[in-house]
Parts: C-alpha cells; sequence; structure tokens
C-alpha cells in the first residue's frame, strides 16, 4: 500500500475533523494577531511624535487607532478563547500528559491577556480626559503587554518544537520539571524575535496600504501622508531585520530539527552539496518534479559551504516523518513566505532610496499599488509561516515525544465535523461584524472630517486636539428631545 494512504488508513478518525478545526481556528485568529500584538506600538510611536511636535494630526491618528486596536482585542478575546478550549477538547491526550510542563505559557498569556484589557480601556478612557503627558505615560505598558501575550504563546509552541525541562518516569510520564527550561527552550529565542518581527513588519504594512489606498484615490492631505508614513517606516525599519532573524531560525531548525528542515527543503537523501528546489513536488520515492534546481545552493545555506551534510526525510522511518504530500506543502508555504519578503524588501528599498534622495515619499502610482498590496501579502506570509512550523513537525505534537495520534480526543469525527461546520459559520458572522464595524468607524469619520471641514466650521482634523475641552457643538448638533436641553 501507498505510505501515504497507509498511514492515513491507520490514524484515528478523529484526526481529520480535530486538526482541520484547529488549524481554521488558528489561521482566522492568526490574522488579528498583527495588529493585536503591533498596533499597540505603532499607535504609541503616532501618539508620542503628535505631543512632542504638537501635532493635532498625529494625535488624532493615534486616537482613531486606538479604537481600531480596542475593536480588534474583543474580536481577539472570542478567537482566542475558542483556541484554548480546543486545546483541551480536542487535545486531551496533550494536556493530561504535559499540560504540567509547558502551560506555564498558557498562564503567561492569560496574565498579558488580563493586564493588555485594563491598560487599552485607560488608553481609551483618558482621551480628553487625562492630562496629555499623564495620558500618554500611562500607556507606555501597553506594547509591553502585547509582547508578554507572544511570550507565553511563543514559550508553549517553542516547547512543543524542542521540548525540555523534565524527565520521564518508569511509565513516560513527565517529572521534575524545570520551569526555566521549559520556557527558555532551543526554540524560543529564534521563534520569538521571528514572530515579533514579523508582526511588527504586517501591522506596519497593513496600516500604511489603508492609507496608500487613500492616496490612490486622490485623498492626498497632510492626515493621509502621516498616517502612511509612519506604520510603512516601521515596516522598513524591520524588514531587513527580519531577513536576518528568518536567516536564523532557519539554522536553528536545520541543527534542532533537521528532520523539519528536510521536509522545508524536500530533501530525500543525507548528503553533500544539496541543491536548492524553489517549489517542486516531493514524491513518495524520492524524486522531485517541477520547480527551479539550483546546484549546491541548500548545503550553502545551510551550513554556508556547499561541504554542508544535510540530513534527509529518508533517514527515519516514514511513520516519523511528514509525508511526501506535506513535504511538499510546507516546502511551498516556505517559498512563498521568503518570495513574499523578498519583494517587500525591494518595496522597502525604493522607499528608502527616494527618501535618502529626495527627502520626501515616492510619487510613483506604483510604490502606492504595491503598498496596499503589502498589507494582504504580509499576512499571507504569516500565515504561510505558521503553516511551516506546525506541519512541519508532523506527526509529532510534541517533537519525538508523543504523536498528534496519541494526542486526539476521543469523541465521535461526526460530533467534530459538526463542530467544523459551526465554527466556520459562527467565525464568517464575526469576521464579517469586524468588517462592517471598521468600515462603518470608516465613514463616520470621513463624515465628521467632511463636516468639520465645511464654511464656518469647527476647526478640521488637522487643527482640533483630542485633549482639553471638546470643540462647541454646531448649532442643531445633539440637541435633546426639549429644544437643545441636554440629553
Amino acid at each position: 500500500m501507498h505510505t501515504t494512504l497507509h498511514l492515513l488508513a491507520e490514524a484515528p478518525l478523529q484526526m481529520l475533523p480535530a486538526r482541520s478545526l484547529m488549524a481554521f481556528t488558528l489561521a482566522s485568529h492568526i490574522i488579528l494577531v498583527p495588529l493585536g500584538v503591533a498596533l499597540p506600538l505603532i499607535t504609541l510611536i503616532m501618539h508620542g511624535y503628535g505631543l512632542r511636535r504638537g501635532d493635532a494630526t498625529a494625535l488624532l491618528l493615534a486616537r482613531r487607532w486606538s479604537a481600531v486596536m480596542a475593536v480588534q482585542f474583543a474580536i481577539g478575546v472570542v478567537t482566542g478563547t475558542v483556541l484554548s478550549f480546543e486545546f483541551g477538547l480536542l487535545w486531551p491526550g496533550l494536556m493530561g500528559r504535559w499540560g504540567d510542563v509547558f502551560g506555564i505559557g498558557f498562564g503567561v498569556e492569560a496574565w498579558a491577556f488580563f493586564l493588555e484589557a485594563v491598560l487599552i480601556a485607560i488608553y481609551l478612557y483618558g482621551w480628553r480626559r487625562l492630562p496629555a503627558r499623564t495620558h500618554f505615560l500611562l500607556a507606555l505598558p501597553l506594547p509591553a503587554a502585547a509582547l508578554l501575550g507572544a511570550f507565553g504563546i511563543l514559550a508553549a509552541n517553542s516547547w512543543m518544537n524542542t521540548p525540555r525541562g523534565f524527565t520521564l518516569d518508569a511509565e513516560g510520564n513527565p517529572v521534575d520539571v524545570d520551569v526555566r527550561k521549559a520556557i527558555f527552550t532551543p526554540m524560543f529565542g529564534p521563534q520569538y524575535w521571528h514572530f515579533v518581527v514579523a508582526m511588527l513588519v504586517t501591522a506596519g504594512f497593513v496600516v500604511a496600504g489603508v492609507y496608500a489606498s487613500g492616496w490612490l484615490r486622490g485623498r492626498r492631505d497632510r492626515y493621509h501622508r502621516l498616517g502612511f508614513t509612519v506604520p510603512f517606516t516601521v515596516a522598513a525599519v524591520f524588514t531587513p531585520v527580519q531577513f536576518v532573524l528568518g536567516d536564523a531560525i532557519a539554522r536553528a531548525v536545520f541543527q534542532k530539527q533537521p528532520v523539519k528542515f528536510a521536509a522545508m527543503e524536500i530533501v530525500w537523501n543525507t548528503d553533500t552539496h544539496v541543491p536548492e528546489y524553489l517549489f517542486g513536488r516531493l514524491h513518495p520515492d524520492g524524486t522531485v518534479t517541477g520547480g527551479i534546481k539550483i546546484p549546491q545552493l541548500d548545503s550553502i545555506l545551510a551550513g554556508f559551504s556547499p561541504d554542508t551534510r544535510v540530513q534527509g526525510l529518508s533517514s527515519v522511518p516514514a511513520e516519523n516523518r511528514p509525508t511526501a504530500a506535506q513535504a511538499t506543502l510546507i516546502h511551498w508555504t516556505f517559498d512563498i513566505m521568503v518570495g513574499i519578503g523578498s519583494v517587500l524588501l525591494l518595496l522597502v528599498l525604493w522607499y528608502a532610496f527616494v527618501w535618502f534622495r529626495r527627502r520626501r515619499l515616492p510619487a510613483s502610482p506604483w510604490f502606492y499599488r504595491s503598498a496596499a498590496c503589502a498589507g494582504v501579502a504580509s499576512v499571507i506570509a504569516v500565515e504561510c509561516g505558521w503553516i511551516t512550523t506546525e506541519v512541519g513537525r508532523q506527526p509529532w505534537i510534541v517533537y519525538e515525544n508523543m504523536r498528534v495520534a496519541e494526542a486526539v480526543t476521543g469523541a465521535r469525527s461526526g460530533s467534530l465535523w459538526a463542530m467544523f461546520w459551526l465554527i466556520v459559520v459562527v467565525y464568517v458572522f464575526i469576521f464579517g461584524s469586524f468588517l462592517a464595524v471598521l468600515l462603518k468607524m470608516r465613514t463616520r469619520w470621513r463624515e465628521d472630517d467632511e463636516r468639520r471641514a465645511g464654511p464656518g466650521a469647527a476647526p478640521t482634523p488637522e487643527e482640533d486636539t483630542p485633549y482639553g475641552p471638546r470643540p462647541p457643538v454646531a448649532a442643531g448638533e445633539g440637541a435633546g428631545p426639549a429644544e437643545g436641553g441636554r440629553t
């Protein structure tokens, strides 16, 4: 029997629906993560700039971004909570045996979530109610709280990739847990910093893309220029850093998870002078078809020398490695991620060249078209990165210690499929509501800007400030039931 079909036939019936449900909810949640992790920092950069320069436009942008931050956080709470329950419901074998070892990461994330919720509430409430300096200082811990949440989740995930900090008793259960070693595993540093910088890059491009679209529609006032420049500059600064970190994590995988690396690079036989394939398909017999073959490059990338020995998939039994289909999938997602990153780097170089040479933003519509697409492209790159990380670990849920089949729930597969489709319907409603709220906020802000810019109106958005007394209400606005009385 074909190896892949043989492995599928031996897998529990619950495997496919459980993995499909987990994959769908994780892929949906991760769309929100860049804004959750990085938008607080970008907002505070804009806020600090506005305070330092006395720039009302920057302060208005910061205030509006803080509202988006709050809406995104509320949606992220829902999708994140679903994921937390799924760990226990879908993978009781994992949590039952290993929860005492790596569960500390989820505890850290829970505390970070609580702290971030409080800080966001204070930040939102503080506009117009607190002195400017006090308001800004109270918001400074927000980025740290967001990074602390990422710390907890990445600690748990990196432990699953390189489990440490325990010994096994005679029955194979973990004992003598060392919390420090369980958190700071060999993959933690590379994964954490690669993830955090990816969030900064992605959030920067996503936010800048909104204002790039406005530029293309003819909105070229200071509000849109500043709304584009600050987040795009953040993304531009961190994009080259991400290339260095990406190289570092690839080498960490090569050293700590050689079978995963072999799957990422579709290497079948252990050898030196291993070629690099751009895309291509791995077959169960070890042959590769399609793609672009570059001789010796994989060995050079792995160890800076064509003589570098790269372990192949065939070096371990079939039941201990990703299937040919899984290897092909993560090879494609890895190549797509690297490809998108390379294109984004070119866009950043274009931006930097024009800025340093002419001290202004690029004027070409093609630059802004590319910038508008960069946000979507960077989200796709994040999705591809997580697919590479999670599928590349197969068939292990705890690398070389527990298989996915051993951890899966014993619930009926039909019930899991019903849960899957219910979650799909609920998530379509949730994300549809999220988009509707954002569009409603955008429309309201635009109408407010147009109304204030009219003849004899209150100060325009570029002159108004979110501190101090509110601007006077125009005649006929906000009147109560008793001809202008208070409501």
